[in-house]
């Protein structure tokens, strides 16, 4: 492929919006969990610090989600100008689950949220309570919505395409809604976006440690990081287990580009390795039928390879591991899905080393012993982890469909738009990365800033009302409810 190609050009243009945009999403998603849970915990203890890491999770969150705000529109701009052949075709698909993704999950975060800003003292605990609680509901239900639209294109059901091939038209909702990968592809990525944040929170209680500012704060996101972090890490076996069956049984191709596998059989669980793709040979060190297995509970079940895969229609009904009757062939670039899925898994396995360190550093800590200055440091870049595996995944996703923008219906080449050519694309390139340059350090500058601060103690609030009982000379004070 040229370098000027307009359809290379218009995947990078879209793959920087993604990129930058799902730097925020997943942080928004994570950080809104715990300003709920800092809030319950004030809720139970009325300790003015605990209503400190409230306010300061609220900062937190407030700027990552304004910039994910932000970042999010000039995809809109991408779709309508670079991809509107796509934009035609799953149009009809798409306008209900973006719709209400705006109407009820942004609308309901957004008002939860200005309640969490400014209704502290003008309603009950209680309801500010489930306001915090409410907004993470939010950002979690606008995640489903985008992940619906996003896994159609991976699985497409509940539709039929127009006579002229020009659209994909909606006959069921639910099946459009609930098609094969949402549940899978909605658990995973929602629990990666936690554990990046769990990460996060860590990192930030390792700072206050290693500073010596806010030693109390930083010992409470320490443990309530790594608790969370635990649970999400422990729960990403069975979710990704799930994301995997479904690749299996719906998308034959990118499971076989998965682990390098070129012939028909069983699947192996390659441990590492290289593909070497002119020659049409994998070399890897792993379990043999181990991915079948993990698939199917069977060594020997039998998938497509990719030298079937690549074929122009491959029927798949005689494989009991995949559910696609017929597949309309190609394959994406194996050797690059082979390593980010590795890597990806990789990645799995530093998460649980990282998560081990925090919890020896939060026995420490409980006992009254100093955490080790340079264990708290290494901990404090624990969210690149979680972030690398999270895009890894993400390329095994999106690459993995490869060469189809909607798997098996729409190529990738027939969905940009005809009209745009390579100088436009390249201008809108490079304003885009101006645009996202000025934007991720502005959030860096802030979030930076807040973090070196930390959550200070509230003084105590003023007195709102004095009465003195004539009787007894007792004085009422009438505080914060």
């Amino acid at each position: 492929m040229e370098l000027f190609d307009p359809v290379l050009l218009a995947r990078i243009q879209f793959v920087l919006c993604v990129f930058v945009h799902f730097i925020f999403v997943p942080l928004s998603i994570g950080f809104g969990l715990f300003l709920a849970i800092s809030e319950s915990r004030y809720y139970k203890t009325k300790d003015p610090k605990d209503k400190a890491n409230t306010r300061f999770w609220a900062k937190i969150f407030t700027t990552t989600f304004a910039i994910g705000v932000a970042t999010g529109i000039t995809m809109e701009f991408s779709f309508g100008t670079n991809w509107a052949n796509y934009s035609r075709f799953v149009g009809d698909i798409f306008g209900a689950p973006l719709a209400a993704e705006a109407l009820l999950a942004f609308f309901l975060e957004s008002v939860f949220l200005g309640i969490v800003l400014f209704g502290r003292d003008k309603i009950s605990p209680k309801l500010y309570l489930i306001s915090t609680w409410l907004v993470w509901f939010g950002s979690a239900l606008s995640a489903l919505w985008i992940l619906i639209a996003n896994s159609w294109m991976q699985t497409p059901a509940g539709y039929e395409v127009a006579a002229d091939g020009s659209k994909a038209v909606i006959t069921d909702f639910w099946a459009a809604a609930l098609n094969p990968s949402t549940l899978a592809r909605y658990l995973h990525t929602v629990d990666s976006v936690i554990i990046l944040a769990s990460f996060c929170v860590i990192a930030i209680g390792a700072y206050h440690l290693v500073s010596k500012k806010n030693i109390e704060a930083g010992k409470k996101f320490m443990k309530v990081g790594a608790v969370v972090g635990t649970v999400t890490v422990v729960l990403m076996l069975p979710f990704a287990h799930m994301q995997a069956v479904v690749v299996a049984e719906e998308q034959p191709s990118k499971f076989a580009a998965m682990e390098g596998q070129w012939e028909d059989g069983p699947t192996d669980l390659a441990f590492f390795g290289w593909v070497d793709e002119d020659n049409k040979t994998t070399y890897s060190v792993g379990i043999p039928g181990g991915s079948s297995f993990l698939a199917s509970w069977d060594f020997t079940a039998v998938y497509p390879g990719l030298n079937t895969t690549e074929k122009a229609v491959a029927d798949f009904s005689e494989y009991p591991g995949v559910k696609v009757d017929t597949y309309q062939g190609g394959n994406p670039p194996v050797n690059f899905v082979f390593q980010a899925y590795h890597l990806m898994v990789a990645f799995y396995v530093l998460l649980i080393i990282w998560l081990v360190v925090a919890w020896l550093m939060v026995r420490k800590s409980d006992k009254g012993i100093a955490p080790s200055k340079g264990a708290l440091r290494l901990l404090m870049f624990g969210p690149i982890i979680p972030f690398l595996c999270i895009n890894a995944g993400w390329i095994v996703a999106e690459v993995g469909r490869q060469p189809w923008v909607v798997f098996d219906l729409l190529l990738t080449a027939d969905g940009v738009s005809p009209a745009v050519g390579a100088i436009e694309l390249l201008i809108t390139i490079a304003l885009f990365f101006v645009f996202y340059l000025i934007l991720v350090v502005a959030w860096l500058r802030i979030m930076l800033k807040f973090i070196k601060g930390g959550p200070q103690a509230l003084e105590e609030a003023p007195v709102a009302a004095d009465t003195i009982d004539a009787t007894s000379g007792s004085k009422t004070e009438g505080g914060e409810q």
